[in-house]
Protein backbone atom coordinates (compact mmCIF):
# COMPACT_ATOMS: atom_id res chain seq x y z
CA UNK A 1 0.00 0.00 0.00
CA UNK A 2 1.43 3.03 -0.98
CA UNK A 3 1.92 6.35 2.00
CA UNK A 4 -0.76 8.79 1.57
CA UNK A 5 -0.20 12.09 0.69
CA UNK A 6 0.11 14.72 3.23
CA UNK A 7 -2.74 17.72 3.12
CA UNK A 8 -0.95 20.71 4.28
CA UNK A 9 -4.78 22.49 4.92
CA UNK A 10 -6.37 19.48 7.13
CA UNK A 11 -3.39 19.41 8.85
CA UNK A 12 -3.01 22.44 9.56
CA UNK A 13 -7.23 22.67 10.28
CA UNK A 14 -6.66 20.05 12.42
CA UNK A 15 -3.59 21.38 14.49
CA UNK A 16 -5.10 24.96 15.07
CA UNK A 17 -8.85 23.55 16.22
CA UNK A 18 -7.07 20.68 18.34
CA UNK A 19 -5.07 23.23 20.21
CA UNK A 20 -7.63 26.15 20.02
CA UNK A 21 -8.03 27.48 23.49
CA UNK A 22 -11.13 30.54 24.48
CA UNK A 23 -8.24 32.43 26.40
CA UNK A 24 -6.45 32.83 22.93
CA UNK A 25 -9.60 34.47 21.31
CA UNK A 26 -10.07 37.98 21.70
CA UNK A 27 -12.65 38.88 23.77
CA UNK A 28 -14.15 41.01 20.97
CA UNK A 29 -14.08 38.07 18.87
CA UNK A 30 -15.90 36.39 21.85
CA UNK A 31 -18.37 38.84 21.99
CA UNK A 32 -19.56 38.95 17.75
CA UNK A 33 -19.58 34.99 17.93
CA UNK A 34 -22.13 35.09 20.37
CA UNK A 35 -23.54 37.81 18.70
CA UNK A 36 -23.51 35.52 15.51
CA UNK A 37 -25.26 32.81 17.21
CA UNK A 38 -28.01 35.14 18.58
CA UNK A 39 -28.44 36.63 14.85
CA UNK A 40 -28.98 32.76 13.43
CA UNK A 41 -31.20 31.85 16.53
CA UNK A 42 -33.59 34.55 16.14
CA UNK A 43 -33.77 33.56 12.35
CA UNK A 44 -35.29 30.28 13.12
CA UNK A 45 -37.43 32.05 15.36
CA UNK A 46 -38.74 33.79 12.88
CA UNK A 47 -39.19 31.19 10.49
CA UNK A 48 -41.25 28.79 13.03
CA UNK A 49 -44.31 29.54 11.88
CA UNK A 50 -43.58 29.62 7.77
CA UNK A 51 -45.17 27.09 5.56
CA UNK A 52 -41.60 25.67 4.75
CA UNK A 53 -40.64 25.19 8.66
CA UNK A 54 -44.19 23.18 9.40
CA UNK A 55 -44.08 21.19 6.12
CA UNK A 56 -40.24 20.32 6.97
CA UNK A 57 -40.52 19.92 9.98
CA UNK A 58 -43.46 17.22 9.41
CA UNK A 59 -41.45 15.47 6.97
CA UNK A 60 -37.93 15.37 8.98
CA UNK A 61 -39.98 13.97 12.12
CA UNK A 62 -41.38 11.55 9.82
CA UNK A 63 -37.98 10.16 9.47
CA UNK A 64 -37.69 9.08 13.10
CA UNK A 65 -38.90 5.91 14.76
CA UNK A 66 -39.04 7.12 18.18
CA UNK A 67 -38.97 10.55 19.82
CA UNK A 68 -35.18 11.45 20.53
CA UNK A 69 -33.93 13.48 23.13
CA UNK A 70 -32.53 16.91 20.94
CA UNK A 71 -34.12 20.05 20.99
CA UNK A 72 -35.59 22.07 17.94
CA UNK A 73 -35.68 25.91 18.25
CA UNK A 74 -39.17 26.87 18.54
CA UNK A 75 -40.27 23.46 19.03
CA UNK A 76 -41.62 21.36 22.04
CA UNK A 77 -41.40 17.73 20.25
CA UNK A 78 -38.10 16.58 20.39
CA UNK A 79 -35.93 14.43 17.84
CA UNK A 80 -32.59 11.96 17.66
CA UNK A 81 -29.61 13.91 17.09
CA UNK A 82 -29.17 14.05 13.10
CA UNK A 83 -32.80 14.74 13.17
CA UNK A 84 -32.83 17.65 15.51
CA UNK A 85 -29.59 19.07 13.99
CA UNK A 86 -30.79 19.16 10.03
CA UNK A 87 -34.52 20.98 11.38
CA UNK A 88 -32.32 23.50 12.73
CA UNK A 89 -30.41 23.93 10.20
CA UNK A 90 -33.44 24.68 7.90
CA UNK A 91 -35.01 27.01 10.94
CA UNK A 92 -31.74 29.41 10.85
CA UNK A 93 -31.15 29.51 6.78
CA UNK A 94 -35.06 29.51 5.68
CA UNK A 95 -35.88 33.00 5.38
CA UNK A 96 -32.05 33.82 4.01
CA UNK A 97 -31.59 36.29 6.72
CA UNK A 98 -28.33 34.54 8.43
CA UNK A 99 -25.26 35.79 7.95
CA UNK A 100 -22.47 35.46 5.46
CA UNK A 101 -18.49 35.21 5.12
CA UNK A 102 -18.07 37.94 1.98
CA UNK A 103 -14.55 36.47 0.53
CA UNK A 104 -15.69 33.06 0.69
CA UNK A 105 -19.45 33.75 -0.51
CA UNK A 106 -20.93 31.48 2.11
CA UNK A 107 -23.34 30.95 5.34
CA UNK A 108 -21.05 29.85 7.89
CA UNK A 109 -23.33 30.01 11.52
CA UNK A 110 -26.11 28.21 10.40
CA UNK A 111 -23.89 25.16 9.14
CA UNK A 112 -21.80 24.84 12.64
CA UNK A 113 -24.12 26.27 15.11
CA UNK A 114 -26.76 23.06 14.91
CA UNK A 115 -24.07 20.78 15.07
CA UNK A 116 -22.77 22.30 18.24
CA UNK A 117 -25.87 23.19 20.14
CA UNK A 118 -27.29 19.89 19.52
CA UNK A 119 -23.63 17.64 20.09
CA UNK A 120 -22.77 20.00 23.28
CA UNK A 121 -26.40 19.25 24.51
CA UNK A 122 -26.08 15.74 23.75
CA UNK A 123 -22.66 15.52 25.90
CA UNK A 124 -23.92 17.95 28.68
CA UNK A 125 -20.70 20.34 27.54
CA UNK A 126 -20.11 23.59 28.93
CA UNK A 127 -21.35 26.78 26.92
CA UNK A 128 -17.62 27.99 27.00
CA UNK A 129 -16.62 24.71 25.22
CA UNK A 130 -19.76 25.22 23.04
CA UNK A 131 -18.46 28.49 21.76
CA UNK A 132 -14.84 27.61 21.39
CA UNK A 133 -15.82 24.48 18.66
CA UNK A 134 -18.14 27.23 16.98
CA UNK A 135 -15.20 29.56 16.60
CA UNK A 136 -12.97 26.55 15.50
CA UNK A 137 -15.24 25.57 13.00
CA UNK A 138 -16.15 29.00 11.56
CA UNK A 139 -12.61 29.77 11.44
CA UNK A 140 -12.20 26.69 9.36
CA UNK A 141 -15.05 26.99 7.01
CA UNK A 142 -13.99 30.56 6.21
CA UNK A 143 -10.80 29.30 4.82
CA UNK A 144 -11.94 26.43 2.75
CA UNK A 145 -14.27 28.62 1.39
CA UNK A 146 -11.78 31.18 0.66
CA UNK A 147 -9.68 29.16 -1.37
CA UNK A 148 -11.85 28.83 -4.21
CA UNK A 149 -12.69 32.68 -4.32
CA UNK A 150 -16.53 31.46 -4.93
CA UNK A 151 -15.56 29.22 -7.95
CA UNK A 152 -18.33 26.62 -6.13
CA UNK A 153 -20.83 29.06 -7.43
CA UNK A 154 -19.65 28.98 -10.82
CA UNK A 155 -19.76 25.00 -10.69
CA UNK A 156 -23.68 24.91 -9.77
CA UNK A 157 -22.54 24.08 -6.01
CA UNK A 158 -23.87 25.82 -3.02
CA UNK A 159 -20.67 26.77 -0.80
CA UNK A 160 -22.87 26.30 2.78
CA UNK A 161 -23.71 22.90 1.61
CA UNK A 162 -20.74 21.77 0.75
CA UNK A 163 -18.35 23.58 2.97
CA UNK A 164 -20.54 23.50 5.68
CA UNK A 165 -19.72 19.53 5.82
CA UNK A 166 -16.00 20.26 6.34
CA UNK A 167 -16.53 23.01 9.12
CA UNK A 168 -19.45 21.27 10.98
CA UNK A 169 -16.64 18.86 11.09
CA UNK A 170 -14.08 20.16 12.57
CA UNK A 171 -16.47 21.90 15.28
CA UNK A 172 -17.89 18.64 16.38
CA UNK A 173 -14.20 17.01 16.43
CA UNK A 174 -13.18 19.64 19.00
CA UNK A 175 -16.56 19.02 20.64
CA UNK A 176 -15.44 15.42 20.83
CA UNK A 177 -11.74 15.96 22.02
CA UNK A 178 -10.65 14.40 18.55
CA UNK A 179 -6.74 14.89 18.04
CA UNK A 180 -5.23 16.19 15.32
CA UNK A 181 -5.12 12.60 13.39
CA UNK A 182 -8.66 12.07 14.06
CA UNK A 183 -9.24 15.89 13.12
CA UNK A 184 -8.11 15.21 9.80
CA UNK A 185 -9.86 12.06 9.57
CA UNK A 186 -12.93 13.58 10.13
CA UNK A 187 -12.00 16.21 7.32
CA UNK A 188 -11.69 13.20 5.41
CA UNK A 189 -14.77 11.55 6.19
CA UNK A 190 -16.83 14.64 5.18
CA UNK A 191 -15.32 14.95 1.86
CA UNK A 192 -17.55 12.04 0.56
CA UNK A 193 -20.53 13.91 2.40
CA UNK A 194 -20.13 17.36 1.46
CA UNK A 195 -22.85 18.36 -1.16
CA UNK A 196 -25.18 20.63 -2.05
CA UNK A 197 -26.33 22.01 -5.95
CA UNK A 198 -27.75 25.32 -6.91
CA UNK A 199 -30.76 23.84 -9.57
CA UNK A 200 -33.15 25.53 -6.71
CA UNK A 201 -32.56 28.68 -8.39
CA UNK A 202 -34.22 27.62 -11.47
CA UNK A 203 -37.62 26.98 -10.25
CA UNK A 204 -37.47 28.19 -6.35
CA UNK A 205 -37.38 24.81 -5.01
CA UNK A 206 -36.90 24.17 -1.22
CA UNK A 207 -33.68 22.62 -1.40
CA UNK A 208 -31.53 24.94 -0.44
CA UNK A 209 -32.86 25.55 2.95
CA UNK A 210 -32.01 21.62 3.60
CA UNK A 211 -28.11 22.31 2.62
CA UNK A 212 -27.03 23.70 6.09
CA UNK A 213 -28.49 20.87 8.26
CA UNK A 214 -27.70 18.63 5.97
CA UNK A 215 -23.89 20.04 5.55
CA UNK A 216 -24.07 20.17 9.91
CA UNK A 217 -25.18 16.90 10.60
CA UNK A 218 -22.68 14.90 8.27
CA UNK A 219 -19.96 16.79 9.98
CA UNK A 220 -21.02 15.46 13.51
CA UNK A 221 -21.18 12.05 11.64
CA UNK A 222 -17.66 12.71 10.28
CA UNK A 223 -16.51 13.15 13.55
CA UNK A 224 -18.04 10.40 15.09
CA UNK A 225 -16.78 7.92 12.81
CA UNK A 226 -13.16 9.62 12.85
CA UNK A 227 -13.79 9.18 17.01
CA UNK A 228 -13.50 5.68 16.22
CA UNK A 229 -10.78 5.52 13.88
CA UNK A 230 -12.38 4.68 11.01
CA UNK A 231 -9.80 4.90 7.91
CA UNK A 232 -10.53 7.99 5.90
CA UNK A 233 -8.90 10.33 3.83
CA UNK A 234 -6.00 11.88 4.41
CA UNK A 235 -5.82 14.77 1.67
CA UNK A 236 -9.50 16.20 1.27
CA UNK A 237 -8.45 19.16 -0.30
CA UNK A 238 -5.24 18.57 -2.25
CA UNK A 239 -5.45 15.13 -3.16
CA UNK A 240 -6.07 13.50 -6.46
CA UNK A 241 -10.03 13.72 -6.19
CA UNK A 242 -10.07 15.80 -3.05
CA UNK A 243 -12.20 18.65 -2.63
CA UNK A 244 -10.24 21.68 -5.31
CA UNK A 245 -9.92 19.01 -7.97
CA UNK A 246 -12.95 17.50 -8.13
CA UNK A 247 -15.46 20.15 -7.33
CA UNK A 248 -13.86 23.02 -9.80
CA UNK A 249 -13.17 22.16 -13.62
CA UNK A 250 -9.55 22.85 -15.02
CA UNK A 251 -10.07 26.59 -15.34
CA UNK A 252 -11.30 27.65 -11.90
CA UNK A 253 -8.80 25.25 -10.02
CA UNK A 254 -6.11 27.52 -11.93
CA UNK A 255 -7.65 30.35 -9.99
CA UNK A 256 -7.24 29.10 -6.43
CA UNK A 257 -4.79 30.18 -3.69
CA UNK A 258 -4.51 27.22 -1.78
CA UNK A 259 -2.61 29.05 0.88
CA UNK A 260 -6.07 31.16 1.81
CA UNK A 261 -7.07 27.34 3.39
CA UNK A 262 -4.75 27.63 6.83
CA UNK A 263 -3.73 31.71 6.38
CA UNK A 264 -3.22 33.42 9.58
CA UNK A 265 -4.96 31.02 11.62
CA UNK A 266 -4.89 31.86 15.29
CA UNK A 267 -4.05 34.94 14.38
CA UNK A 268 -6.62 36.58 11.62
CA UNK A 269 -10.13 36.02 13.18
CA UNK A 270 -12.26 35.22 10.00
CA UNK A 271 -15.21 35.34 12.26
CA UNK A 272 -14.78 39.56 12.09
CA UNK A 273 -15.14 39.38 8.24
CA UNK A 274 -18.72 37.82 8.40
CA UNK A 275 -21.60 39.98 7.69
CA UNK A 276 -25.07 39.94 9.23
CA UNK A 277 -27.79 40.61 6.66
CA UNK A 278 -30.19 43.62 6.90
CA UNK A 279 -32.44 42.64 4.20
CA UNK A 280 -33.89 38.88 4.59
CA UNK A 281 -32.85 38.04 0.45
CA UNK A 282 -29.47 36.80 -0.88
CA UNK A 283 -27.25 38.81 0.33
CA UNK A 284 -25.87 39.53 -3.43
CA UNK A 285 -28.78 42.30 -4.00
CA UNK A 286 -28.55 44.09 -0.50
CA UNK A 287 -26.19 46.73 -2.12
CA UNK A 288 -28.92 47.22 -5.26
CA UNK A 289 -31.96 47.05 -2.37
CA UNK A 290 -29.90 49.91 -0.51
CA UNK A 291 -29.23 52.08 -3.58
CA UNK A 292 -33.16 51.86 -4.54
CA UNK A 293 -34.07 53.22 -1.25
CA UNK A 294 -31.44 55.81 -1.05
CA UNK A 295 -33.36 57.21 -4.72
CA UNK A 296 -36.39 56.71 -2.75
CA UNK A 297 -35.50 58.93 0.17
CA UNK A 298 -34.40 61.72 -2.55
CA UNK A 299 -38.01 61.60 -3.84
CA UNK A 300 -38.09 59.76 -7.09
CA UNK A 301 -41.73 59.04 -8.10
CA UNK A 302 -41.82 55.38 -9.89
CA UNK A 303 -44.03 57.20 -12.50
CA UNK A 304 -41.45 59.09 -13.94
CA UNK A 305 -39.02 56.37 -14.23
CA UNK A 306 -38.31 55.07 -18.32
CA UNK A 307 -35.46 52.80 -17.37
CA UNK A 308 -33.55 51.37 -14.53
CA UNK A 309 -29.93 50.45 -14.86
CA UNK A 310 -28.42 48.05 -12.33
CA UNK A 311 -24.17 47.68 -12.15
CA UNK A 312 -23.66 44.31 -10.63
CA UNK A 313 -20.44 41.79 -9.99
CA UNK A 314 -20.16 39.41 -12.75
CA UNK A 315 -20.14 36.62 -10.04
CA UNK A 316 -23.52 37.48 -8.66
CA UNK A 317 -25.61 37.84 -12.17
CA UNK A 318 -26.25 33.97 -12.52
CA UNK A 319 -27.48 34.21 -9.28
CA UNK A 320 -29.99 37.16 -9.43
CA UNK A 321 -29.91 38.36 -12.68
CA UNK A 322 -30.24 35.61 -14.32
CA UNK A 323 -32.30 34.93 -16.77
CA UNK A 324 -33.67 37.88 -16.87
CA UNK A 325 -37.46 37.20 -17.73
CA UNK A 326 -38.02 34.77 -14.50
CA UNK A 327 -36.36 37.24 -12.34
CA UNK A 328 -38.82 39.82 -13.30
CA UNK A 329 -41.60 37.11 -12.12
CA UNK A 330 -40.98 35.67 -9.10
CA UNK A 331 -43.59 33.12 -8.33
CA UNK A 332 -42.61 32.33 -4.79
CA UNK A 333 -41.14 34.41 -2.09
CA UNK A 334 -37.84 32.18 -2.63
CA UNK A 335 -37.80 33.36 -5.89
CA UNK A 336 -38.32 37.03 -4.83
CA UNK A 337 -35.53 36.54 -2.62
CA UNK A 338 -33.20 36.23 -5.50
CA UNK A 339 -34.34 38.33 -7.91
CA UNK A 340 -32.55 41.98 -8.20
CA UNK A 341 -34.73 43.15 -10.36
CA UNK A 342 -37.68 42.93 -7.17
CA UNK A 343 -35.16 43.94 -4.94
CA UNK A 344 -34.65 47.16 -6.33
CA UNK A 345 -38.35 47.69 -7.06
CA UNK A 346 -39.47 46.94 -3.68
CA UNK A 347 -36.48 49.59 -2.59
CA UNK A 348 -37.91 52.09 -5.27
CA UNK A 349 -41.78 52.17 -4.41
CA UNK A 350 -41.79 51.92 -0.98
CA UNK A 351 -38.14 52.50 0.03
CA UNK A 352 -37.78 49.30 2.44
CA UNK A 353 -37.84 45.57 2.04
CA UNK A 354 -38.70 43.28 4.72
CA UNK A 355 -40.50 40.06 5.46
CA UNK A 356 -43.39 41.92 5.01
CA UNK A 357 -42.12 42.56 1.16
CA UNK A 358 -42.00 38.49 0.87
CA UNK A 359 -45.41 38.51 0.79
CA UNK A 360 -47.29 37.30 -2.16
CA UNK A 361 -49.32 40.17 -2.74
CA UNK A 362 -46.26 42.22 -2.41
CA UNK A 363 -44.02 41.02 -5.23
CA UNK A 364 -47.23 40.17 -7.51
CA UNK A 365 -48.41 44.00 -7.22
CA UNK A 366 -49.09 45.61 -10.54
CA UNK A 367 -47.04 48.34 -9.95
CA UNK A 368 -44.00 46.47 -8.54
CA UNK A 369 -44.10 43.68 -11.43
CA UNK A 370 -44.47 46.87 -13.92
CA UNK A 371 -41.03 48.39 -12.53
CA UNK A 372 -39.26 45.21 -12.56
CA UNK A 373 -39.70 45.00 -16.34
CA UNK A 374 -37.45 48.60 -16.69
CA UNK A 375 -34.69 46.67 -14.49
CA UNK A 376 -31.92 45.57 -16.76
CA UNK A 377 -28.59 44.57 -15.37
CA UNK A 378 -25.01 44.73 -16.65
CA UNK A 379 -21.37 43.58 -15.17
CA UNK A 380 -20.10 46.49 -13.16
CA UNK A 381 -16.43 46.95 -13.95
CA UNK A 382 -15.36 48.55 -11.12
CA UNK A 383 -17.11 45.99 -8.60
CA UNK A 384 -14.22 44.48 -5.75
CA UNK A 385 -16.59 41.21 -5.83
CA UNK A 386 -16.27 39.12 -3.61
CA UNK A 387 -14.37 41.21 -1.20
CA UNK A 388 -17.70 43.36 -1.25
CA UNK A 389 -20.89 42.96 -3.09
CA UNK A 390 -21.30 45.89 -4.77
CA UNK A 391 -24.19 47.60 -6.86
CA UNK A 392 -24.48 51.25 -8.78
CA UNK A 393 -28.21 51.76 -10.09
CA UNK A 394 -28.76 54.33 -12.39
CA UNK A 395 -32.34 55.11 -12.88
CA UNK A 396 -33.39 57.37 -16.23
CA UNK A 397 -36.35 59.70 -15.51
CA UNK A 398 -39.05 60.07 -18.69
CA UNK A 399 -37.52 63.77 -18.57
CA UNK A 400 -33.84 62.25 -19.75
CA UNK A 401 -32.27 62.95 -16.26
CA UNK A 402 -30.30 60.33 -15.08
CA UNK A 403 -29.94 59.66 -11.09
CA UNK A 404 -27.48 57.47 -9.52
CA UNK A 405 -26.85 56.27 -6.18
CA UNK A 406 -23.52 53.73 -5.73
CA UNK A 407 -22.98 51.22 -2.80
CA UNK A 408 -19.54 50.12 -3.22
CA UNK A 409 -19.37 48.58 0.31
CA UNK A 410 -22.98 46.40 1.06
CA UNK A 411 -23.99 47.53 4.93
CA UNK A 412 -23.77 44.97 7.11
CA UNK A 413 -20.06 44.16 5.62
CA UNK A 414 -17.15 44.13 8.41
CA UNK A 415 -15.74 47.34 6.55
CA UNK A 416 -19.32 48.49 7.12
CA UNK A 417 -20.65 45.97 9.76
CA UNK A 418 -24.22 46.38 11.76
CA UNK A 419 -23.59 46.96 15.33
CA UNK A 420 -24.05 44.80 18.15
CA UNK A 421 -26.78 46.23 19.32
CA UNK A 422 -28.04 46.41 15.75
CA UNK A 423 -27.77 42.90 16.00
CA UNK A 424 -29.88 42.72 18.93
CA UNK A 425 -32.17 44.73 17.74
CA UNK A 426 -32.96 42.57 14.70
CA UNK A 427 -32.82 39.23 17.06
CA UNK A 428 -35.72 41.14 18.89
CA UNK A 429 -37.94 41.99 16.02
CA UNK A 430 -37.47 38.33 14.67
CA UNK A 431 -38.17 36.87 18.03
CA UNK A 432 -41.31 39.20 18.36
CA UNK A 433 -43.26 37.58 15.29
CA UNK A 434 -44.65 34.35 17.40
CA UNK A 435 -42.67 34.63 20.43
CA UNK A 436 -43.30 36.45 23.87
CA UNK A 437 -40.73 39.73 24.72
CA UNK A 438 -40.15 37.93 28.20
CA UNK A 439 -39.38 34.42 26.29
CA UNK A 440 -37.38 36.62 23.80
CA UNK A 441 -35.20 38.32 26.26
CA UNK A 442 -34.58 34.88 27.99
CA UNK A 443 -32.88 33.53 24.92
CA UNK A 444 -30.97 36.55 24.40
CA UNK A 445 -29.19 36.72 27.83
CA UNK A 446 -28.43 33.45 27.52
CA UNK A 447 -26.75 33.16 24.58
CA UNK A 448 -25.06 36.33 25.07
CA UNK A 449 -23.97 34.51 28.46
CA UNK A 450 -23.12 31.64 27.00
CA UNK A 451 -19.36 30.79 28.13
CA UNK A 452 -20.65 31.24 31.74
CA UNK A 453 -23.37 28.68 31.35
CA UNK A 454 -22.16 25.20 32.51
CA UNK A 455 -24.43 22.78 30.68
CA UNK A 456 -25.11 23.70 27.44
CA UNK A 457 -28.55 21.43 27.52
CA UNK A 458 -29.72 24.27 29.68
CA UNK A 459 -29.99 26.24 26.24
CA UNK A 460 -31.26 23.75 24.24
CA UNK A 461 -34.00 23.50 26.76
CA UNK A 462 -35.11 26.98 26.58
CA UNK A 463 -35.57 27.42 22.95
CA UNK A 464 -37.07 23.99 22.52
CA UNK A 465 -40.78 25.01 22.95
CA UNK A 466 -43.39 26.07 21.21
CA UNK A 467 -44.65 29.65 20.50
CA UNK A 468 -47.58 30.40 23.16
CA UNK A 469 -49.88 30.94 20.22
CA UNK A 470 -49.41 28.94 17.17
CA UNK A 471 -50.20 30.33 13.70
CA UNK A 472 -50.44 28.48 10.42
CA UNK A 473 -47.78 30.66 9.28
CA UNK A 474 -46.26 34.44 9.24
CA UNK A 475 -48.21 35.34 5.70
CA UNK A 476 -51.49 33.88 7.12
CA UNK A 477 -50.96 36.06 10.59
CA UNK A 478 -50.03 39.27 8.24
CA UNK A 479 -53.40 38.39 6.42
Amino acid sequence: MSTPSIDTTAQSLAEFAQGLQLAAVPAATQQRALHLMLDAVGCAMAARQEAFALKLATAIGSLADTAGPRGVIGFSRRLPLRDAIWLNGVLMHGLDYDDTHMAGVVHLTVGVLPAVLSLAAERRASGAQMLLAYIAGVEAGARLASVVKGGLHTQGFHPTGVIGAFASAVAAGKLLGLNTRQLVGAQGIALSQASGNLQFLEDGAWTKRLHPGWAAQAGVQAARLAAHDIPAPSAPYEGRYGLFRAYLGAELQSKIDISLGSAGLGRVWELEQIAIKPFPMCHFVHAAADAAIALHARGVAVDDIERIDALMPAGTMPVVCEPPAAKRRPGSDYDAKFSLPYAVASGLMRGRLGLQELLPAAFTEPAALALMDRVHAEIDPASTFPLHYSAELRVTLKNGEVLRHREAVNRGHAERPLSNTEIQHKFGANAALHFAPERAARVQQQVLALPQLSDASTLETLLAQDPAHPATSVKESAR
